[in-house]
């Protein structure tokens, strides 16, 4: 096995340089944990961005990946395919009322460039709107509507046609909108913004206006999604019914898929307007039917509602004069504080505990929804301790 410095060599040489990279070799995990080459155990929050929502190594998902490869790893769309088909089918069901069509891909940054393509093209308009703060992805049309400049600043020219507005202002959405918007395009909570989270007055506000306006409401649910804040989807925490919704990261608990949904209304969709190789693959598709069942056989969603409400009100509980507020819903958290998060992630993880950062100052907590509370408990220890002045 090569050592720690091997690995760290050989990494710097030959990859691009765009991950600032921690002094960490993972080497397996499994649930909520993962371990250095070191044999060193930690509790992971940080769940693959978000990607980890039903733990490292899921059972569900490794049998299931394991019988794929060895029946049908190849097959594209212009195929039909039982287990796409089913999956299609439980899409429908666990989504938001209304969406009931779906193109399957392979990220999040692609499910939005679908919902993009696909809004133009259904509403033969060409201008959407996002929010300041927002993130939808880095490929040009994602790029495009995220908010960041340090994600936008060496790829000007961007794609034209989009626009920013402030995020939680129903007045400002009202002054943007005009005869060639195509879409709004919004996150319920703004994960990389800050774990900010929409007011519902607003959220529900936007919904009406835009139903009113013709103009099309796409929820990008690529982090919210598949129970992350105690719901299936954090549009039904407010009863939202967006036209477009997107979603990926855990959807494939670990393998990498997508999915951009419509609703059954819109009509017009145009054959090879659009398409993805391995969008819809065996692969995929199974370890998707995998976390779906694993989640409603383990009654996740209802944990994971109770156990961010124990984990929020247990860091509420921490008395430091760094902490300005802590917000989340489920297992999605944040933690605002009055100076750089990233010397407190690198502490916490001398600590035993991975976390990320969402923007310059809020510590961001995404642990697989099968953590357990005596987890948590130990979390809120170590960030208790990092927080000390």
């Amino acid at each position: 096995m090569m050592s720690f410095e091997e690995i760290k060599e050989k990494e710097e040489r030959y990859s691009t340089g765009v991950y600032p990279k921690r002094d960490i070799v993972i080497k397996k995990g499994k649930g909520a944990y993962l371990w250095d080459i070191n044999g060193k155990k930690y509790v992971d929050c940080v769940g693959g961005h978000g990607s980890a929502n039903v733990g490292h190594c899921n059972p569900y998902v490794a049998s299931a990946v394991k019988e794929q490869l060895e029946t049908l790893t190849s097959c594209t769309e212009i195929f039909l395919y039982e287990k796409r088909a089913l999956l299609l089918e439980e899409l429908a069901k666990i989504t938001p009322t209304g969406i009931e069509k779906f193109f399957l891909c392979n990220s999040g940054a692609e499910a939005n460039e679908a919902a993009f393509k696909f809004a133009r093209m259904l509403t033969g308009k060409n201008e959407i709107i996002a929010t300041v703060k927002g993130f939808h992805g880095r490929t040009f049309g994602a790029l495009s509507a995220t908010w960041e400049k340090k994600y936008r600043e060496y790829f000007y020219p961007l794609v034209p046609g989009f626009s920013h507005i402030p995020y939680n202002n129903l007045d400002a959405l009202k002054e943007a909108v005009n005869e060639n918007t195509a879409a709004f395009i919004i996150e319920v909570i703004q994960g990389e913004g800050g774990i900010r989270i929409g007011d519902e007055d607003y959220l529900r506000g936007v919904q009406k206006f835009l139903k009113e306006k013709g103009v099309l409401f796409i929820i990008d649910e690529v982090q919210t999604g598949f129970g992350r804040t105690g719901a299936w989807f954090a549009s039904d925490l407010y009863g939202l019914e967006p036209d477009i919704i997107t979603m990926a990261k855990s959807m494939g608990g670990g393998i990498p898929v997508g999915a951009m949904g419509i609703g059954a209304n819109l009509e017009n969709v145009k054959k090879l307007s659009h398409g993805s190789t391995f969008g819809g693959n065996p692969i995929a598709v199974a370890s998707s039917l995998a976390v779906i069942k694993f989640i409603k056989d383990n009654d996740i969603i209802n944990k994971t509602k109770e156990l961010g409400r124990y984990f929020i009100e247990s860091l509420k509980e921490i008395s430091s004069p760094l902490i300005r507020e802590v917000r989340g819903k489920g297992l999605m958290i944040g933690i605002e504080i009055k100076t750089k998060a990233t010397p407190f992630l690198k502490k916490l993880a001398d600590q035993g505990v991975l976390a990320l950062p969402a923007g310059r100052n809020v510590l961001r907590f995404l642990p697989p929804l099968v953590i357990e509370k005596d987890d948590i408990d130990f979390v809120v220890e170590k960030v208790n301790k990092v927080l000390k002045v």
